[in-house]
C-alpha cells in the first residue's frame, strides 16, 4: 500500500512541487497545511505515515508544530524543510524529533531519498 505524506508549507507553489515529487514517485499526499496550526489539525485528521514540514511559517512555526505532533504521537515520523543559512533551526528540529532535514531549494531526488529513508 502507498505510504501517505502531510506536506506543511506556507508557499503554495512549494506544496504544489513536493506534492507532484511524491506522486510521480508513488506516494499518496494525505494532505496539505500552510502553517503549524492547521499541520497539527491535519496530522490529527489524516494520521500520515509521514510529514514534510517547513520551518519557517505564519501562525506557529515548523519546529513547534513539530513538538505538538510529536506529543500527540511519539512515533510520528517528520522531515523538516528548511531554507540555507537555518542550521541553528535544523539542530533544533533534530533534537525535537525530527528524523530527517531536507535544505531548499531541494533536489526531487532528495527529497524521495529522504522520504523513503525515514519510512523504512
Amino acid at each position: 500500500m502507498a505510504k501517505s505524506v502531510l506536506i506543511c508549507d506556507d508557499a503554495a507553489f512549494m506544496r504544489m512541487m513536493i506534492r507532484d515529487i511524491l506522486t510521480k514517485n508513488g506516494f499518496v499526499v494525505a494532505g496539505e497545511a500552510e502553517n503549524g496550526v492547521r499541520a497539527i489539525e491535519k496530522y490529527k485528521e489524516t494520521n500520515p505515515d509521514l510529514v514534510l514540514m517547513d520551518i519557517t511559517m505564519p501562525e506557529m512555526d515548523g519546529i513547534q508544530a513539530l513538538k505538538e505532533i510529536r506529543k500527540e504521537n511519539g512515533d510520528a515520523k517528520v522531515v523538516m524543510c528548511s531554507a540555507m543559512g537555518q542550521q541553528a533551526m535544523v539542530i533544533e528540529s533534530i533534537q525535537a524529533g525530527a528524523r530527517d532535514f531536507i535544505v531548499k531549494p531541494f533536489q526531487a531526488d532528495r527529497v524521495i531519498e529522504a522520504v523513503r529513508k525515514v519510512l523504512e
